[in-house]
């Protein structure tokens, strides 16, 4: 069977003769659609709307929060205690904090560093109060348990007065020796 006209059926240009050469009908009453949003209306349909998202939320990465050795966690406290001795003496001190943000949807979370200056030390409420505020219009905080490290002209002398520990891995047990201090 062929495709186009048969022989019994009439000419299409002879039966629509009346009307092949109009210009084409608009409507009076709406305006005229443009092509692209023509074809909007034949767009395929997003049956798994959000699947994106949630696969980019699961193929998110998060660090986890590193517990701090008994010296690293002797030195911060001595850090700490300097700034506070700064502050009573009537100075704001300019620190950089390295910080872990808890993550809202997972699990981990996030080093940051924040770069301020210290308003003062809350010792009772064990948190660090900067001079920046927040939107609320309170003075941004920084809990003692989620700095890991602090930085600042005032502090960096410590590190380096610090000769690192070495770590003797074994199977059984792991020997830590610290090695004499410079200052000896």
């Amino acid at each position: 069977m062929s495709k186009g006209i048969k022989e019994k059926e009439p000419d299409p240009r002879i039966v629509y003769a009346d009307i092949i050469d109009l210009p084409h009908w608009r409507s009076p009453k709406h305006p005229h659609m443009s092509l692209y949003d023509r074809s909007a209306q034949f767009a395929s349909y997003k049956a798994l709307s959000g699947y994106e998202d949630m696969v980019a939320e699961e193929a998110r990465l998060t660090d986890s929060k590193l517990e701090l050795e008994d010296f690293e966690l002797e030195l911060l406290n001595q850090k700490l205690s300097l700034v506070a001795d700064v502050i009573a003496d009537g100075h704001r001190p300019v620190l950089t904090f390295t910080v872990f943000e808890p993550d809202e949807h997972k699990d981990g979370g996030r080093y940051v560093e924040i770069t301020d200056t210290v308003k003062r030390i809350d010792v009772a409420g064990r948190k660090i109060v900067l001079m920046s505020t927040r939107e609320s219009g309170l003075n941004r905080t920084i809990e003692f348990d989620r700095i890991a490290a602090v930085h600042g002209e005032l502090v960096d002398y410590m590190d380096e007065a610090l000769v690192p520990f070495f770590v003797y891995p074994n199977t059984h047990f792991r020997c830590i020796i610290q090695a004499r201090s410079i200052f000896d």
